[in-house]
């Protein structure tokens, strides 16, 4: 909880008691422990106790102590959720090859992620980065510039694809990099158009050459705190950027790779895809789920088989809906992130969801998220 020093202005030399519960001290977490202070010092004292992931019962104004403390402000006037400092993350390397001197990365593996029956194309492509400088970390993208050029002569264009591996790589050498691409395709004018660099990097053949520039991106960054709890959500290819999470988390090879990162917190991925057979990556979803039970959680929207309270289709931001309670119980938790990806039409619907979780619980949405940004606790990468 966070409040808000305004009302309490009449003069800095007024005493009120603070109690709080769950601070940590000296290595343990006391049950409840009580603060008094002049007003001059609540904001110092509040921030404190946010970033000991304390829990303020009650204020009260010192002279009112001898009755019943005070309730700490009520649910419709409660501020948001404790935010916290940004996040310090090592500098990630950007912009290494740049689209005049890209990195030719040869083509070592191409194949479906999709199951019989499944809506569209999608492939996990793979290349090879032994013979130059292009490394990168979670949550970054790398450019592909397809061969060939566009209606007007001119050099197709770049597109941007969230990474799909660890920084070490799907083979844990740190000289590959994947992605997760879904052949682009919409109709227009009674014709069907398919997009030119998804099609070209679904159709490409082990071997080939791909011009890559890259990496970019700081917003979709892991924290490194080994204890920190985080919410994914993910549509379709917005999967990427998670599953590299989910490997470094939860894989065997990474986990003995980073001895200096072996995760204990709670990872929650909300997942949504058309029909069953359009789950990425499912059968290592499945075994970190029965490997760690206690830290990974994996919810499915699967719109065309399931159905909302409403009996409409069941999307991702029903989920977020149906569990909110739950997930801003985590969002009060100052080492809770929340990591949002896949196509730009599901910001809408999820912030809806959102606003009204928040509402349940005395919270503005439209305040909390801003600040759940500035503290780099709210990540979002759509297109």
């Amino acid at each position: 909880m966070r409040i808000s020093t305004a009302a309490l202005r009449q003069s800095d030399a007024r005493m009120f008691t603070l109690v709080v519960q769950g601070l940590k001290a000296a290595g343990t977490r006391t049950a409840e422990r009580c603060f008094s202070i002049p007003l001059s010092q609540m904001q110092t004292t509040l921030r404190m106790i946010n970033q000991q992931g304390g829990r303020l019962l009650s204020v009260t104004p010192t002279d009112q102590v001898s009755a019943s403390p005070a309730p700490a402000p009520s649910a419709a006037n409660a501020a948001p959720a404790p935010v916290t400092t940004p996040v310090k993350h090592e500098a990630p390397p950007v912009n290494l090859y740049k689209p005049k001197d890209p990195y030719f990365g040869t083509v070592l593996g191409n194949y479906s992620l999709l199951a019989e029956g499944a809506i569209g194309r999608v492939n996990h492509i793979t290349f090879d980065l032994s013979e130059g400088n292009l490394h990168y970390v979670e949550g970054q993208s790398i450019g592909i510039i397809p061969d060939g050029v566009d209606s007007n002569g001119k050099p197709n264009k770049l597109r941007l694809y969230s990474i799909a591996s660890t920084r070490h790589g799907d083979n844990l050498e740190a000289k590959t990099v994947s992605l997760c691409v879904r052949q682009l395709q919409y109709e227009k004018d009674g014709e069907t158009i398919y997009g030119v660099c998804s099609s070209f990097l679904c159709d490409i053949e082990p071997g080939a050459k791909v011009k890559i520039t890259g990496p970019v991106g700081k917003e979709m960054l892991l924290p490194p705190d080994e204890d920190a709890n985080v919410i994914m959500l993910a549509t379709g290819t917005g999967i990427a950027p998670m599953r590299a999470y989910l490997r470094r988390m939860f894989d065997a090879g990474e986990r003995a790779k980073n001895p200096a990162y072996q995760f204990r917190g709670k990872a929650w991925l909300i997942m949504g895809v058309p029909t069953t057979p359009n789950l990425l990556y499912e059968e290592d979803l499945q075994a970190y789920q029965a490997e760690f039970p206690d830290n990974f959680r994996y919810t499915k929207a699967i719109s065309r088989e399931q159905q909302n309270p409403s009996g409409g289709r069941m999307y991702i931001q029903d989920r977020v809906a149906e569990h909110g309670e739950e997930i801003f119980t985590m969002i009060e938790d100052p080492k809770t992130h929340v990591y949002m990806c896949g196509l730009r039409g599901m910001e809408p619907g999820i912030d809806e969801a959102m606003s009204k979780a928040a509402e349940a619980k005395g919270l503005n949405w439209s305040e909390l998220r801003p600040q759940l940004k500035k503290a780099d606790r709210w990540h979002v990468e759509t297109y």
